[in-house]
């Protein structure tokens, strides 16, 4: 090893140890609150992500994450359809296959995400999908005209808005 790359790791090595002992200094005589945050505000900058704490949050903080009256019209438009999956905080809301009762050899399957937390009609993303039953008894994909996407995202739209106005009376 050269003599200037020891010299350059001794250097470090003093760095790094002024460091420590700055740290250890800050820890010993600062408040347990301020130890955990003063670490990430140095990386993050002083809007940290908490958990817990004793501050009062409002209503719409605490809330789901997305806009309640679009989630709730949501559900209530695929009620009739049995829910795979629906999560409030990421806005996803997935159904099962369901075949009408008219139509057994055809069957359908919805997903819905909400983008916004606002009642808007770019908050709200709909995708059908549809399968019809082969000969072989296969079911086969088939395609979905964007005029019944658009229909369903109307009609959810058409709900929150429903749900809002009786709301705010």
């Amino acid at each position: 090893m050269k003599f200037s790359n020891i010299l350059i790791l001794l250097g470090m090595t003093t760095l790094v140890g002024c460091g420590v002992d700055h740290i250890r200094e800050d820890m010993e005589t600062s408040h347990p609150e301020d130890r955990k945050t003063r670490g990430a505000e140095k990386f993050l900058g002083h809007e940290t992500l908490k958990f817990g704490g004793t501050k009062k949050r409002s209503h719409e903080e605490t809330g789901i994450g997305v806009n309640s009256y679009l989630w709730r019209a949501s559900l209530d438009t695929v009620s009739f359809m049995p829910i795979s999956s629906a999560d409030p905080f990421g806005g996803v809301i997935l159904t099962d296959w369901f075949s009408p009762s008219a139509t057994e050899n055809e069957r359908f399957k919805i997903n819905i995400l909400l983008l916004s937390r606002q009642l808007r009609s770019d908050g709200l993303k709909v995708s059908i999908f549809r399968q019809e039953k082969n000969s072989e008894g296969h079911w086969v994909d088939q395609t979905v005209d964007e005029e019944t996407v658009t229909e369903l995202e109307n009609t959810i739209l058409t709900r929150a808005r429903h749900f809002h106005s009786t709301a705010v009376k």
